[in-house]
């Protein structure tokens, strides 16, 4: 593994007619921390983990401009840089999901000094990204072995919202991973996904029908066009409406109070 940096090329394709950063060789996991302005912040703070297939992070597209979203309606953001690529790794997403945990469990250290509420901290991820946060969320145990004081505190979300998640169902997509599990304590999920995307519905159908034979709450979205890899960029495609979607949600179950 080299130096992190943008493995972004001139020849990419470009995401609502702009480019994109494609940030790899993370070596060392990092959280950046955004706080909205003070008149219209909220007690609540969404950790953001960016897509990217395990290879990279898409750090503009699902992470920086995601932050903006958040912060516009008082959420503070904690865009997080995990480790990869793991993509070849025996279990690509661990190295990921242990980052995320250690980001939440951090938010909820530092609640009090950014002025959140430690059990209003959730957790926003894409594709691979959205692997990681679904992990997250479901996972009962920590996947790490505690380093600090910071591991005191408890390391899944109180809420969790997976934009197109891939690398949750098997191979002939009937059914979950066996080590995707649904603990009848998970939180509340938010699904968006399009029909036509190539990291297909199921990874959203399947483990919202899981979710509900453990009677967890979730909101599925699943809207006819829009491909995979959007962000929030806007476009003609009916799936980039969601953000408005997944806003709503939040404020139906009192994190936007």
């Amino acid at each position: 593994m080299g130096s992190e940096r943008d493995f972004t090329k001139p020849t990419d394709r470009l995401i609502a007619g702009r480019p994109i950063i494609k940030l790899g060789n993370v070596k060392t996991p990092q959280i950046h921390v955004y706080r909205p302005e003070a008149p219209s912040a909220t007690e609540s703070a969404v950790v953001v983990c960016s897509g990217g297939g395990w290879s990279i992070l898409a750090w503009d597209l699902e992470g920086t401009e995601v932050a903006a979203w958040l912060n516009s309606f008082g959420v503070t953001a904690v865009v997080l840089k995990y480790r990869g690529p793991t993509r070849s790794r025996a279990t690509r997403w661990l190295a990921p999901v242990q980052d995320a945990q250690r980001a939440i469990r951090l938010t909820r250290l530092h609640a009090r000094s950014w002025r959140l509420r430690q059990d209003r901290i959730g957790i926003l991820g894409f594709s691979a990204g959205g692997h990681t946060a679904a992990m997250a969320a479901l996972l009962s145990e920590a996947a790490y072995k505690p380093v600090d004081r910071g591991d005191e505190f408890a390391h899944r979300p109180d809420f969790a919202a997976l934009i197109y998640p891939g690398g949750l169902v098997t191979q002939d997509y009937r059914s979950l991973r066996e080590d995707v599990p649904v603990p009848s304590d998970a939180p509340p999920l938010f699904f968006a996904h399009a029909f036509d995307d190539r990291v297909r519905i199921e990874n959203s159908l399947l483990l919202a029908l899981e979710l509900k034979r453990h009677k967890i709450p979730f909101d599925l979205h699943i809207y006819s066009e829009g491909g995979h890899g959007y962000g929030l960029r806007e476009t003609e495609q009916p799936v980039t409406g969601w953000p408005q979607a997944c806003r709503k949600w939040m404020g139906i179950n009192g994190w936007l109070d």
